[in-house]
């Protein structure tokens, strides 16, 4: 375990065992439809590159930037698009992906954007689901896990760019974010 972790809150093997049940799911839900997985950069890449992997269908990734973060512990309220998708997705079945839904409001704005581009449908997945702490209601339509409201990183999730590399999910010490 990394010396700024106060505790691991999901192992690698659970998120290996979670990211391939889910994959398995969503390869029966859209067996025979075209589908997309857009990606939120950054924190998404991970574990967006392993569902695809473990889904047995044919899938595009496209990636967008969409941020309310910054270098900060908590949201600033705003969502920033900084990165559009670039393929066309009219008639797709888009598969957003971020790495936790927080305060919903990421998911919300960029939802709201990509259904503007005429997809078929659009889903929304996070690995990681701080229902507690939802602001508008939002829910993703699939959940790797649900957690405590924890500041956590790992495996895509983030504090300042650091930690993301972290193979498991694990909570970070408030000492590291406090000297800041």
């Amino acid at each position: 375990m990394h010396e700024d972790i106060k505790a691991v809150l999901i192992t690698e093997e659970q998120i290996k065992q979670r990211v391939q049940e889910m994959g398995e799911q969503l390869s029966k839900e859209y067996e025979g439809k075209r589908v997309i997985i857009i990606c939120l950069l950054k924190g998404a890449a991970y574990f967006a590159c392993d569902l695809s992997r473990a889904m047995s269908i044919p899938v595009r990734m496209e990636f967008m930037v969409a941020s309310s973060y910054g270098n900060s512990t908590s949201t600033s309220g705003s969502v920033a698009v900084r990165l559009d998708v670039a393929d066309d997705i009219a008639g797709m079945h888009v598969l957003l992906v971020d790495d936790i839904i927080d305060t919903g409001l990421t998911f919300a704005k960029v939802k709201a954007l990509l259904e503007t581009k005429k997809p078929a449908s659009v889903k929304t997945i996070a690995m990681c689901d701080k229902e507690e702490r939802r602001k508008n209601g939002m829910h993703a339509d699939y959940v790797g896990f649900t957690i405590p409201d924890e500041f956590v990183v790992g495996y895509g999730l983030d504090y300042a760019g650091d930690y993301r590399n972290l193979p498991f999910i694990g909570v970070l010490k408030p000492v590291v974010y406090a000297r800041t």
